[in-house]
């Protein structure tokens, strides 16, 4: 096999693979006309971000990531990939729980630059062991396929440590924030202008979907409804209990002050009690090394002295 030829072409490879890379990161940092004027159509953008058609209007502006890296070619590729991924519908779930506003398809792009940047370390650390060890050819093809995976597998396992963060800070926001609905509502405010205290007050990623829920309703559904989609929207199950507790007061006219006031506390007492589990597994944790060091060490200095005598003695 001609090892110059093969080096040639690995590096062009990997050339290409670079010039991806910074077309999508130059393509990412650079805000659109649409960034720029956000602040000042924020309920229309909130209203919008949920439409699921975002990836044809985003491609026509140039902001996707497979406009940078040429969308002809990246769509005939995610055409092509899109078998050996997940589930269509379960990753626009997840996208929606992560709060991004990328679609699937601008998901996968990432996905396939994720590849493309594993395959090509992979195949430059074959090319490596091929060149120093002598080893077979073959090891360049499985470091491509290797870094290749582990790519796809990091852009994944990135969206979900993202999706746990977020549902992390919503819980701990929600006491407040339903403190503060609760004194609005009690000061005689109805729901939706509670909601829009709320917004204009609280900031974060709980206060954000509650906007949403917010221009969701000023665009004409209901308020129940509105809550209801926001509901489905997350897994978070002291939120579901939330959205539930204000549509059945809503619904049967009971005092919502004291209902969102409940609700809080449930939240805080939950929280405790995650920090006693969290408390006694540290505990459990602390006793592995007090149990395999200190305490054999502590047993060796109070026997050592008794043994020396013994020896000493006879």
């Amino acid at each position: 096999m001609n090892v110059p030829l093969t080096s040639a072409l690995l590096g062009l490879v990997l050339a290409l693979g670079l010039r991806l890379l910074l077309g999508a990161v130059k393509a990412v940092g650079a805000p659109s006309f649409a960034d720029r004027i956000a602040p000042q159509l924020r309920a229309a953008e909130l209203a919008g971000g949920y439409d699921g058609g975002g990836w044809h209007a985003r491609r026509a502006r140039g902001r996707s990531l497979t406009g940078a890296a040429g969308s002809a070619a990246m769509s005939w590729i995610l055409q092509r990939a899109a078998p050996l991924f997940s589930n269509t519908e379960v990753l626009a779930r997840r996208l929606v729980r992560d709060g991004s506003r990328k679609d699937v398809m601008d998901y996968r792009a990432e996905q396939v630059l994720c590849a493309v940047a594993g395959g090509v370390l992979g195949g430059v650390g074959g090319i490596a062991l091929v060149l120093r060890a002598e080893v077979s050819v073959a090891i360049v093809a499985v470091g491509v396929v290797l870094g290749a995976g582990c790519g796809v597998w990091l852009r994944n396992n990135l969206l979900s440590r993202s999706i746990r963060r977020r549902e992390k800070l919503m819980v701990a926001e929600f006491p407040a924030i339903a403190e503060l609905m609760a004194l609005a509502v009690g000061a005689g405010e109805s729901t939706v202008g509670a909601l829009e205290r709320v917004c204009r007050v609280a900031e974060g990623e709980l206060s954000g979907e509650f906007r949403a829920v917010l221009a969701q309703t000023r665009a004409g559904s209901g308020l129940t409804t509105a809550l209801q989609d926001f509901s489905a929207r997350t897994d978070v199950v002291a939120l579901g209990r939330f959205v539930d507790g204000i549509v059945v007061a809503i619904e049967r006219g009971t005092p919502l002050a004291e209902v969102l006031r409940a609700q809080a506390q449930d939240v805080r007492d939950h929280d405790k009690r995650v920090l006693m589990e969290v408390a006694g597994k540290k505990e459990i944790a602390m006793l592995v090394p007090v149990v395999f060091f200190i305490l054999p060490l502590s047993v060796a200095f109070a026997v050592f002295p008794g043994l020396a005598v013994l020896d000493l003695g006879f």
